[in-house]
């Protein structure tokens, strides 16, 4: 129902070969075709207006595609959503306004991307940053260990996922949490494998948590065009701030280093925007066609239930629910399932094996992750997986 928007696949060349079943969604989604030609309409507006081009970027552009993700989300306020090329760039600003003379304290979980993990280790290495880590599982009682560590203690900044990464397993009323935050603690919420895969409405904790997210996976824009959501009123300073922060002063500057009060307190510097036309177009494309991020989720849902049916059938010795990562798989889990093949030489053989199905999917050590899109056909059985 939906393949027609991306008949631009790679096909094996090999006409005898099996078609290429694309599970690695979660890591990049196929762009719809719509997006060649908005590439190419960032191309002729750059050659044609030059740096006036400006003009129609944060006078047109960022505005509709700041209103596309509060709609999506939720949001009261489309002009609190900054934009950067990476999640990176934005959470590190948003470290970067503590006072580095003071103690920073700083909880998490021990499943977070791996960006986001490096940073911290590094951090952990200067004598003022102090890092707890709650184990993710089980997932059952994560809920409760996260928030009564979030209560008891006195942490300046809390950082989970709303989907983990390595497992896709959704973080239990991870929003509940945040909307209870104590007062001195920033939240910012990891939603990359939630945002436009999974239904999120950010309208009750919109002014309680920084939420983060991208056009790379779900949405199918590309990489190159990250977001992040900024609770109202907000007075952080970031010492890493760039030019872009300063534009409403760069004819009549004033003394001293002033923010804004909307998105431009955490922007950065000059980027490459042709994610944004091509975000702008799949928008369009979904809101014409009425493609909801509620339809697509129960697309996918609807395949993840026809892939665990031909799972097991199969009796797969890898590929099975004893080796499946999952708390709730109906109403707690994200668009891939993740396998642990118990050792990284199980998951690489099993890796190879399935791309000489022309099953395309990814692993991270032992794990083997399968994903799921709604460019796969509403029939798909999945069984390509599975033989052989």
């Amino acid at each position: 129902m939906y393949k027609k928007f991306y008949r631009k696949f790679s096909q094996p060349s090999d006409i005898c070969a099996p078609p290429i079943l694309h599970m690695a969604c979660h890591s990049h989604h196929y762009w719809p075709d719509v997006t060649l030609d908005a590439a190419q309409e960032y191309w002729h507006d750059a050659a044609r207006l030059a740096d006036d081009k400006w003009d129609t970027i944060f006078g047109k552009k960022i505005p509709a595609w700041q209103n596309a993700v509060a709609r999506t989300l939720q949001l009261p306020d489309a002009d609190q959503i900054a934009i950067a090329p990476n999640t990176h760039e934005l959470v590190y600003r948003l470290i970067s306004a503590f006072d580095q003379n003071q103690p920073l304290r700083i909880l998490t979980t021990d499943g977070e991307f791996y960006s986001f993990t490096r940073q911290l280790e590094r951090l952990e290495e200067l004598p003022n940053i102090e890092v707890t880590r709650i184990p993710k599982a089980p997932y059952a009682t994560l809920a409760e260990r996260f928030e009564r560590a979030l209560q008891t203690a006195d942490y300046q900044l809390a950082y989970a996922s709303l989907v983990f990464f390595d497992s896709g397993v959704v973080f239990p009323d991870l929003l509940r949490i945040a909307e209870g935050r104590p007062a001195g603690t920033q939240f910012v919420i990891d939603g990359y494998h939630a945002f436009f895969a999974r239904p999120v409405n950010l309208h009750g904790v919109a002014n309680k948590v920084f939420f983060i997210a991208g056009s790379y996976k779900y949405l199918g824009a590309g990489e190159g065009l990250c977001f992040m959501t900024i609770p109202a009123p907000c007075t952080l300073r970031p010492v890493n701030t760039g030019w872009f922060a300063d534009m409403a002063e760069l004819q009549n500057r004033s003394e001293g280093v002033n923010y804004g009060n909307n998105w431009l307190r955490f922007a950065g510097a000059t980027m490459d925007y042709s994610c944004l036309y091509k975000g702008l177009a799949i928008f369009d494309l979904f809101r014409r066609e009425g493609i909801t991020v509620g339809k697509i989720h129960r697309y996918v849902l609807a395949a993840q239930r026809r892939f665990l049916h031909s799972m097991d059938n199969a009796n797969h010795p890898l590929l099975n629910r004893g080796n499946l990562i999952f708390h709730d798989l109906e109403q707690g889990h994200g668009h891939f399932f993740t396998f642990d093949c118990h050792s990284v030489e199980n998951a690489e053989r099993l890796h190879k094996a399935l791309r000489a199905r022309n099953v395309l999917c990814d692993r991270r050590q032992q794990l083997l992750r399968l994903g799921f899109a709604i460019y796969h056909d509403e029939n798909e059985t999945y069984r390509q997986v599975f033989s052989g």
